[in-house]
């Protein structure tokens, strides 16, 4: 699978957003001309129409760039609180640029803090004139998509650059110490780095920076690995080990990395191998401390157990074409998600496999590649999708069609839905706006809250049918 950004350019555009059957709508100049709900992949934009968000959608929403495409970053885990629910938040990530130069690549160590947004009911209650008036202008967004609360001041953007040799095709930070970070970079080679002298800086500052003017330090990383034979994509720390690594390439070996302290590592120069093609993807069991998984180029699903050699434990066909992510369910570990070149994807119940068929869920909604997927760290039947089809869309596995249910709640919103009867009941919310759509995360501590990056910079999002069935701290 093609994996770089083509023609990198920073560029500005208004977010297209939905809740499920897609909230964005379709205007043009004429004023007599109705506003209609948007069709993702049915609806054709005419001469003169523009899509525009529906603020109403999304209890936060915002975008922002750190100057060069990135094509991975990583959402790094704070001390600010394991649940956190009320307005503003705070949050810290790296990201790894794919630059017009290699010499112009940087990693990014970034903060945002005061991110506003507000909470909504899926069915908001009556309101008298007056108050309609007031929610209206409370929920306008401005030219970036951004959702605000009434008067409240925009995000504060701080960031740290770090000059990194190449492109960067992943990057990952520990999740026990996440000042540790790991970098693939198309030059070969995968990169550990300490950035807790950025991190603490940016802790302790609350000045705002320009996106393209930070400076760029020079930093020898704790280690350079050159043992893979070409570029990769795949990388993951262990949930349960600290500071355990796996790296896998694009000439089908995996490497494994051993902490022997807090900054140095044994890597093992005999691969696992068990794949015809690519390593395009690598996830650690949330559960077996010597289990990973790994797809591949070659459609094939692998699992292994580090206690048994360097052949996997077990392989699985799984999709027709290329395989190019995975993720494991930390709540439900018998669960395993992969997206594949030709546009679906699937879920494994992995106590199933040695019955032969383990799919309990496909997928084919999207029609383009699917370039990340990731289970919601807070509900488990929850996940995440991107795909080249410029859409991320939220999937909940347990809901099922209820037509009495949708009728009385379009009743209710007196919305004029013209989604196609067809949808999958299990389609949550389609997110739209961004271009070439590279990579998703969950916030692990912000539950509702979600990332992406792609071509034209990162959103910011927290659907308003999502954090509804999450706890909250609302009395």
């Amino acid at each position: 699978m093609a994996r770089s950004i083509k023609n990198p350019k920073k560029a500005k555009r208004k977010n297209k957003g939905s809740k499920k059957g897609d909230g964005s709508s379709s205007s043009n100049s004429v004023p007599s001309l109705p506003v209609k709900v948007w069709q993702p992949g049915v609806d054709k934009i005419e001469e003169g129409e523009e899509l525009q968000c529906d603020p109403s959608a999304y209890n936060s929403l915002h975008a922002f760039h750190i100057g060069w495409p990135c094509l991975s970053f990583d959402v790094v885990r704070d001390s600010l609180g394991l649940i956190r629910t009320d307005f503003p938040h705070t949050v810290y990530c790296v990201a790894g640029t794919q630059a017009e130069k290699a010499s112009w690549n940087s990693i990014g160590i970034f903060k945002i803090s005061n991110i506003s947004g507000k909470r909504r009911d899926l069915v908001p209650p009556k309101a008298t004139d007056n108050e309609s008036d007031m929610d209206s202008d409370s929920s306008d967004s401005d030219e970036d998509g951004e959702v605000q609360n009434g008067g409240s001041a925009a995000p504060v953007f701080q960031l740290r650059k770090v000059l990194h040799e190449g492109c960067v095709n992943r990057i990952r930070a520990m999740p026990q110490n996440p000042h540790i970070s790991a970098s693939w970079a198309d030059t070969g080679h995968v990169q550990v780095w300490d950035f807790s002298s950025h991190l603490n800086a940016l802790a302790e500052s609350e000045t705002e920076v320009s996106r393209g003017a930070s400076t760029v330090s020079n930093q020898t990383p704790l280690v350079k690995f050159s043992g893979h034979k070409d570029e990769g994509y795949a990388i993951d720390w262990s949930p349960l080990v600290s500071g355990r690594l796996v790296s896998g390439d694009c000439k089908n070996s995996i490497h494994l990395w051993e902490p022997t302290s807090g900054t140095t590592w044994i890597i093992d120069t005999n691969p696992f191998l068990g794949h015809a093609a690519s390593v395009e993807d690598l996830q650690w069991s949330p559960t077996e401390v010597d289990v990973f998984a790994s797809c591949s180029v070659d459609g094939n699903i692998a699992v292994w157990d580090i206690r048994l050699g360097k052949a996997p434990a077990a392989s699985i066909k799984a999709h027709n074409a290329d395989v190019n992510v995975l993720s494991w369910n930390g709540l439900a570990s018998c669960m395993l998600a992969s997206g594949s070149d030709d546009g679906t994807f699937s879920i494994r119940d992995l106590r199933l496999l040695k019955d032969g068929d383990s799919v309990v869920a496909h997928f084919e909604y999207h029609k383009h590649p699917i370039t990340s997927i990731e289970w919601s760290p807070h509900e488990a039947s929850t996940l995440a999708v991107s795909s080249s089809d410029n859409q991320l869309t939220v999937w909940d596995l347990s809901l099922e069609r209820d037509e009495e249910e949708e009728a009385e709640f379009k009743a209710k919103t007196r919305e004029q839905v013209n989604a196609p009867s067809d949808l999958p009941p299990q389609l949550l919310f389609v997110h739209q706006g961004q271009k070439d759509l590279k990579e998703l995360h969950w916030h692990s501590q912000i539950p509702g809250m979600l990332m992406s990056t792609a071509a034209d910079g990162f959103n910011i999002l927290m659907p308003s049918n999502i954090e509804t069935a999450l706890p909250s701290n609302d009395a």
